[in-house]
C-alpha cells in the first residue's frame, strides 16, 4: 500500500502556485458584499475539527510500508484546482502580506513567499519569518497547502453564492498556536458554508493520548502527556436547495515528540457527499474526480480509501451510512513525508472540482416544501454522526484550549426530527436510504 507512489508531476515539495481564478484582482468584494463587511464570526472548523480519525481495521497498526495496511483502510478527499484569487483584497483583522518589489520593478525571488501570500484569506498562523526560515520543512509546506486550500475554496464558493460574505476569524489558542476560520451564512445558495485552517501545538491531554492509543497508537509519554503539533484545514457546506448535496472535507498533518526526542507524524485527510436525494450522474462525477487524484499515485489506493469512508461515516444506531461516501484515510506515514505530502496535494487540489459543478448544477432547481422537510430529516443524521461517533469531534472537545465554535462548525444551521418517520415505500426519499445501507461502487 502506497509503496509504489510516484514522483509527483509538479515538481519539488511546496513548489506549487495556486492559479489566479478568476483572473484579474478581485474588486473588493467577496460573495457579493464587501470584505468583511459581515460581523467576524465565531464558528470556524480548527484543527480540532480537521482531526477526523479513521477506523482501524485489523488491530493495533505498526509503523511502515505494508506493516501499516491495517490503518490504510482511510480515505483522502480530493484537491483543488486553481481558483485562487490573485489578489484577494485586506480582510477585516485579517492583514494581508505586503507586495515587495526589487528595484526593477520584477518580485524580489527572495519574497516569493510573500506573494505566494498575497491570495491567502489571511498571514499564514505562523509568522512569515518562521516559514522562510524553515522553507524546506514539511510542516511549512503543509501550512503553506492548507491556507491555498482554504483560499481556493472560499472564492470559488463566493462567486457561486453572491448573497453574503465571508466572515473572517483570526484566533489564537493560549496552549500555542492559532486559526482562521471563514465562515458564510445565510447566503443565496449555501445555508452555512465554513472553511477554516488551524496550527497548533502544546502538550496532549491524558484524555487525548488515550484516544490516540485506543487507535494503536503507541507513544512514551512522560506523566501521561506528550509534545505535539497539528495543523489541517477543515470544511462543511450545507446548501439550501434540498437538490444541491452537503459536501466535507478535511486534510491534516499531526506531529508527536515522545519523551526520548523521538517524533512520528502522520497525514490524514478526505472528503465525503452528502446527498438529500440520489443523483446518479452526481455520484459518478464525485467518486471519479477523487478517483482520478488517487490513481496519480497508485490505482489502489482509491477503493481502499473509498471503502475506509464507507466504513467510518456510519450512524451505527441507525444502521446507514451519513451519506455517499467519498474517501478516507489516516495515520499515513510511508513512503515518505514528501511523497505523502504530495499526495494530500493531488486530493486538496480535486475539491473543487469534486463539488462545485455539483452545486452549480443544482442551486437554482425547484423544490417542494415536502422535499426540504426530508433535507431537515437528513441534517438531523447529520447532527447525530458528528456529535456522537465523528472522532475529530472528540478529540477537539479533549484538547486543552479546544475552540467550540471551530468544533461544531460542522452542524447546520436548521435541521429536524421526527418521531418514527419513515418514507413511502419507492419513493425517492426511499431511494436515498437504500444507497445509505448498501454503499456502491460509483466508477465501474
Amino acid at each position: 500500500m502506497f509503496s509504489s507512489l510516484g514522483r509527483p508531476r509538479w515538481g519539488r515539495l511546496g513548489s506549487a502556485v495556486p492559479r489566479a481564478w478568476p483572473p484579474g484582482p478581485a474588486a473588493g468584494r467577496f460573495g457579493g458584499a464587501p470584505l468583511g463587511g459581515a460581523p467576524l464570526g465565531g464558528a470556524g472548523s480548527g484543527l480540532t475539527r480537521a482531526l477526523t480519525y479513521g477506523p482501524s481495521p485489523g488491530g493495533a497498526g505498526v509503523r511502515g510500508g505494508a506493516r501499516r495496511a491495517p490503518w490504510l483502510v482511510a480515505g483522502l478527499a480530493a484537491g483543488l484546482a486553481g481558483v485562487a484569487a490573485a489578489s484577494l483584497q485586506h480582510l477585516a483583522q485579517a492583514e494581508m502580506v505586503p507586495r515587495i518589489e526589487g528595484t526593477s520593478g520584477v518580485p524580489d525571488r527572495a519574497d516569493e513567499l510573500a506573494l505566494r501570500c498575497k491570495a491567502f484569506m489571511a498571514q499564514p498562523v505562523t509568522a512569515l519569518a518562521e516559514l522562510r526560515a524553515r522553507r524546506g520543512d514539511v510542516k511549512t509546506q503543509m501550512e503553506l497547502l492548507i491556507m491555498e486550500t482554504q483560499a481556493q475554496v472560499c472564492q470559488a464558493l463566493a462567486q457561486l453564492d453572491r448573497g453574503a460574505s465571508f466572515s473572517v476569524d483570526r484566533w489564537e489558542r493560549k496552549e500555542g498556536g492559532g486559526g482562521i476560520s471563514c465562515v458564510l451564512q445565510d447566503g443565496h445558495v449555501f445555508e452555512k458554508a465554513g472553511v477554516s485552517v488551524s496550527v497548533v501545538h502544546g502538550t496532549l491531554s491524558e484524555e487525548a493520548v488515550k484516544q490516540m492509543r485506543s487507535r494503536g497508537k503507541v507513544f512514551k509519554t512522560k506523566n501521561g502527556q506528550l509534545a505535539f503539533c497539528a495543523m489541517g484545514v477543515s470544511s462543511v457546506i450545507h446548501p439550501k436547495n434540498p437538490h444541491a448535496p452537503t459536501f466535507h472535507f478535511n486534510y491534516r498533518y499531526f506531529e508527536i515528540e515522545e519523551a526520548d526526542g523521538n517524533k512520528q507524524w502522520w497525514f490524514g485527510g478526505g472528503c465525503d457527499l452528502t446527498p438529500t436525494y440520489l443523483n446518479q450522474e452526481d455520484a459518478v462525477h464525485f467518486h471519479k474526480t477523487l478517483k482520478d487524484a488517487c490513481d496519480q499515485h497508485d490505482p489502489s489506493l482509491y477503493p481502499k480509501f473509498k471503502k475506509w469512508c464507507d466504513d467510518y461515516f456510519v450512524i451505527k444506531h441507525r444502521g446507514e451510512r451519513r451519506g455517499i461516501g467519498g474517501i478516507f484515510f489516516d495515520d499515513l506515514d510511508s513512503p515518505s513525508k514528501e511523497d505523502v505530502f504530495h499526495f494530500v496535494q493531488s486530493c486538496a487540489r480535486a475539491v473543487v472540482p469534486s463539488y462545485i459543478p455539483l452545486v452549480k448544477k443544482h442551486c437554482n432547481d425547484p423544490f417542494t416544501s415536502q422535499e426540504k422537510q426530508w433535507q431537515q430529516l437528513r441534517r438531523g443524521r447529520y447532527v447525530e454522526f458528528n456529535l456522537l461517533y465523528d472522532r475529530g469531534t472528540k478529540f477537539g472537545l479533549f484538547t486543552p484550549g479546544s475552540r467550540i465554535e471551530s468544533i461544531l462548525m460542522s452542524l447546520p444551521l436548521t435541521a429536524r426530527w421526527e418521531y418514527m418517520h419513515a418514507p413511502s415505500k419507492n419513493s425517492k426519499e426511499a431511494e436515498i436510504l437504500e444507497v445509505l445501507h448498501h454503499p456502491k461502487d460509483w466508477v465501474h
